[in-house]
């Protein structure tokens, strides 16, 4: 059976005191057992929501790290380096760092070998700007990110892959896919991984949505058969919003 999993990308946000009082205020939430949970904190907080999350199942995740195993990359972090402070997945190709850093999906399938190379799961992003949603493009485009990202990967090396669906006209303009479009991009991915793999490892993979999720709208997303839960940015950075969407399963 698939997992369940609500993860919360806080991107650029919350100084040192806001993310130990944030994590200490999601931790006294009453949190479905049958979810897994994680958050994803800028690298400078890693280490100490590493250390504060010990005696929960909050899980911490990086939002990025470097394709190299290490080397004179300034200001870059290593796959390594996460694993050594307790970190065992990775965000990767979310689509600000695709469009503000020019991540390409060639530069991405590197980071997926070297993240996988040193034990780290992987929650890959993926997902259509709104001139491809507009002319239909759509399912060509999410083909296309995950054909030259991961599919050079070995069938067993999916066993730490989970897909995040996040269309880029959503994320952080308060507009959302309907319940419907989600599910039907969702089932284009099991397709796609179907005729790459085959329907038992298409099945097998978690696939999230990632879109302006809110406790609002989270129920009715995630009751679609093939949305297995959020990647959430904005109402991840308050405890109650956040609980609401881990609690809307």
């Amino acid at each position: 059976m698939r997992k369940q999993i609500v993860a919360g990308n806080w991107k650029m946000n919350l100084d040192a005191k806001q993310s130990q009082e944030l994590i200490e205020a999601l931790k006294a939430q009453s949190l479905d057992s049958n979810v897994s949970v994680a958050i994803a904190t800028p690298s400078v907080h890693l280490a100490a929501a590493v250390a504060q999350t010990q005696d929960s199942s909050i899980d911490v995740v990086a939002q990025n790290m470097h394709q190299a195993t290490s080397g004179a990359y300034t200001g870059e972090v290593s796959a390594t380096m996460l694993k050594s402070i307790g970190v065992n997945t990775v965000l990767l190709g979310h689509s600000e760092r695709r469009a503000y850093f020019h991540e390409t999906d060639a530069q991405l399938a590197e980071k997926v070998n070297t993240a996988l190379d040193a034990g780290l799961n992987v929650i890959f992003c993926f997902g259509e700007e709104l001139e491809e949603r507009k002319s239909g493009s759509h399912f060509d485009v999410v083909s296309s990110q995950l054909s030259k990202a991961l599919f050079h990967l070995k069938a067993n090396q999916w066993d730490h892959i989970v897909l995040a669906y996040e269309p880029v006209w959503a994320i952080g303009t308060g507009e959302t896919a309907s319940p419907e479009q989600a599910q039907e991009i969702h089932a284009h991915i099991r397709a796609v991984l179907t005729a790459q793999y085959d329907a038992a490892l298409a099945e097998s993979i978690s696939v999230l949505y990632g879109g302006s999720v809110k406790p609002s709208n989270a129920a009715d997303i995630f009751s679609k058969p093939d949305v297995d839960g959020g990647l959430i940015g904005g109402a991840s950075l308050n405890a109650e919003d956040f609980a609401a969407i881990v609690n809307a399963f």
